[in-house]
């Protein structure tokens, strides 16, 4: 037995031998040499990545099916390899910096059959698609992407939360929220499905990043682990075949069948990126471009009214002003306070959430008798305020030219669009429909209820934000035991890879650990108020919430005016430290002012911030800290003003589940 069972171990690794010499392997490096990408071509296409000799992926095979038996992938005759190498800049207005640099070498892989494969090698990660020329219709009918890695790494695993563990059809509908489970793959839970991005954590201190990007006409992508192994695999959503109106308020689209296969086309089309961020230190992480580069370029049209900015927002506080003298509640008086509020401190906009538009009707033309649409927007007109209104899936998608045509000339300025919570191929084309026709409209776009940014913010520039993020309205309700600043300091390595998200920060209720509790109506957060501040900049948000209420708002003046006035839209961004799950430190550059923002979980930290990226010589420093007893009281914060030359190390010295921010305006 035993020699039988040596031979056939022989014959296996006669046989794999044999077919690795007889593979054609490609191999590309990046720019800075670092990393090189080995594909290697025979009867299967498989590529592995390794990064300053360490070897990050093992060989991963990769195909895609379509339902005519082709396969793009199996036994492929290569026409044609063709190298470049590119060193450009793109220019980007609103993002976390205005120059974004796009240095990569790529290999294109020409293959027999009407179908190409890319692959493009930075000094900060490897990306891969494949492109169709087919000039005729075709279907896809399964995707095969691997990430086989050669042990047993842990992971941070973002699992999908909704959805009954081990029916994996009804994961497919998801809100794409959840906290992260650090285990080894081996211990993935093989009832669930995760989102993306994952991190996986490789040897020596390096991360691997795991996203896609230009999801624009294809499902997006769910990892898995069948095999209990080391090895996850891609996961897509068949399309849809019967949708049916249901779900929460009857705004959403519940799938009730589906087809046997991805996603179909008429023609050639250019698939997702699947991509691997690779660093060899935390703090990188927490600033990376892979997605805004690989994304469709702006299309051909005019975004110069595009507006970034701060929203005063409704429903996480429940409208729950005070000191009025009419009743608040979804009505004008109510907004007019709201209005009032942000014109009074130069917040750019106010938005109308769930409630202004009758309720189980799907219909944002049925608005309620206490809302006087036309008033409130001339109102806030008047104040140099725009409205913003909240949308379900539902509602905006059954007539959503008329929807953005008669509000656009009544004067609103964009819509949150709200619960899709799904990403196969007939929801993500809606999201690129909604942007654009928002944008023929002069609208702004968030889209709330959805999965990661893909780089859309690039293609148009009017989606502004994306929710996708287990935020700060899970405090309403999440509980005791829910680990929130846990959460905060994990996902600007992980979730913010993606891209910007709204994550509704502000709180002027703030609770250390032992007094957190859920309450719907008075809502708090988890740690000190300086966190709250610090999330302003930390976090990346071009449109950013003010979660709190204005009666609130108006008795921590200096919070507010901090709030108010920090950018949301960047020149320069530095990531300056930071360890996922521990601890951030940021600093972002608007015209000649810097912003540094750093964060800690539950226990108490001393950070130095290096000073040296500042261009001037002196500076004044005005900065945000916990006071000496936040650590018992969380809103407990103190102001600090000093004067600084270049180069001198500031402190940020945080309580328990703290932050800090600092303000620094160069002397002249």
């Amino acid at each position: 037995m035993k020699k039988i069972l040596y031979l056939t171990t022989l014959l296996c690794v006669s046989m794999s031998l044999l077919q690795a010499q007889s593979s054609k392997v490609y191999r590309l490096s990046s720019p800075d040499k670092q990393i090189t990408v080995a594909v290697a071509i025979g009867q299967t296409v498989s590529y592995t990545v390794v990064h300053d000799g360490d070897t990050l992926l093992a060989p991963s095979t990769l195909s895609m099916t379509l339902s005519d038996g082709q396969v793009f992938g199996v036994a492929p005759k290569i026409q044609r390899a063709i190298t470049r190498s590119v060193n450009e800049t793109i220019p980007a207005r609103i993002y976390k910096r205005a120059a974004v640099p796009d240095r990569f070498n790529e290999l294109m892989l020409k293959c027999r059959g009407d179908y190409q494969l890319l692959f493009r090698a930075y000094d900060d990660g490897v990306a891969y698609r494949f492109v169709s020329t087919a000039a005729k219709p075709f279907q896809v009918a399964a995707e095969q992407a691997e990430f086989n890695f050669p042990t047993d790494v842990p992971a941070f695993i973002p699992y999908v939360r909704h959805g009954t563990e081990g029916d994996f059809d009804r994961q497919f509908s998801t809100s794409f929220e959840n906290t992260y489970q650090l285990s080894p793959l081996s211990a993935w839970d093989q009832s669930r499905y995760a989102f993306l991005p994952l991190l996986v954590v490789a040897d020596n201190g390096k991360k691997i990043g795991i996203t896609e990007a230009d999801l624009l006409d294809y499902p997006g992508m769910y990892l898995y682990n069948d095999a209990g192994g080391h090895t996850l695999k891609g996961v897509f959503a068949p399309l849809p075949k019967e949708v049916e109106q249901g779900g929460h308020n009857r705004l959403q689209g519940i799938v009730k069948t589906r087809e046997n296969v991805l996603a179909k086309y008429d023609s050639g089309v250019a698939f997702p990126w699947r991509i691997l961020i690779i660093s060899d230190s935390d703090r990188q992480l927490a600033d990376n471009d892979m997605v805004y580069r690989l994304a469709t370029p702006t299309v051909a049209m005019d975004f110069s009214w595009v507006k970034p900015g701060k929203v005063a927002w409704d429903w996480w506080n429940d409208w729950n002003i005070y000191g009025v003298d009419f009743v608040a509640g979804i009505n004008n008086d109510t907004y007019k306070y709201y209005i009032d509020f942000a014109a009074r401190y130069g917040i750019e906009y106010v938005i109308l959430d769930e409630g202004w538009a009758v309720n189980l009707q799907a219909d944002l033309f049925q608005v309620i008798p206490e809302i006087d649409l036309p008033a409130l927007v001339d109102y806030a007109k008047e104040r140099n305020v725009g409205l913003i209104l909240w949308a379900g899936y539902h509602a905006f998608n059954r007539d959503m030219e008329r929807v953005c045509r008669t509000y656009s000339e009544m004067g609103v300025k964009g819509f949150k669009v709200d619960f899709m919570d799904r990403d196969d191929q007939l929801m993500v084309a809606f999201h690129r429909r909604a942007a654009e026709t928002a944008a023929k409209y002069n609208l702004l776009v968030d889209f709330h209820g959805t999965y990661k940014p893909t780089g859309l913010q690039r293609t148009y520039p009017n989606v502004v934000n994306f929710e996708g993020v287990h935020g700060l309205e899970q405090l309403k309700w999440g509980s005791p035991t829910i680990d929130q600043v846990t959460y905060d300091v994990t996902i600007p390595f992980i979730r913010m890879l993606a891209g910007p998200f709204d994550y509704t920060q502000g709180a002027m209720r703030n609770a250390i650990r032992r007094n957190y509790r859920p309450v719907n109506t008075e809502p708090m957060s988890q740690g000190t108020r300086c966190r709250q501040l610090a999330e302003y900049v930390v976090f990346e948000s071009p449109l950013n919430m003010l979660c709190d209420n204005p009666s609130n708002y108006m008795k921590e003046e200096t919070c507010t005016r901090f709030i108010a006035t920090v950018p949301t839209v960047w020149d320069e961004t530095i990531a300056l430290d930071g360890k996922v799950g521990e601890y951030v430190a940021i600093a972002r550059r608007k015209g000649n002012r810097w912003y540094v923002g750093a964060m800690t979980d539950w226990n108490a930290r001393s950070l130095e911030i290096p000073t040296g990226f500042l261009d001037g010589a002196r500076y004044r420093v005005a900065i945000l800290q916990d006071g000496i007893n936040a650590h018992r009281h969380a809103a407990d914060y103190k102001l600090v003003e000093t004067t600084i030359a270049k180069g001198d190390p500031l402190t940020a010295n945080m309580a328990p589940g703290g932050g800090w921010t600092a303000v620094l305006t160069p002397i002249e």
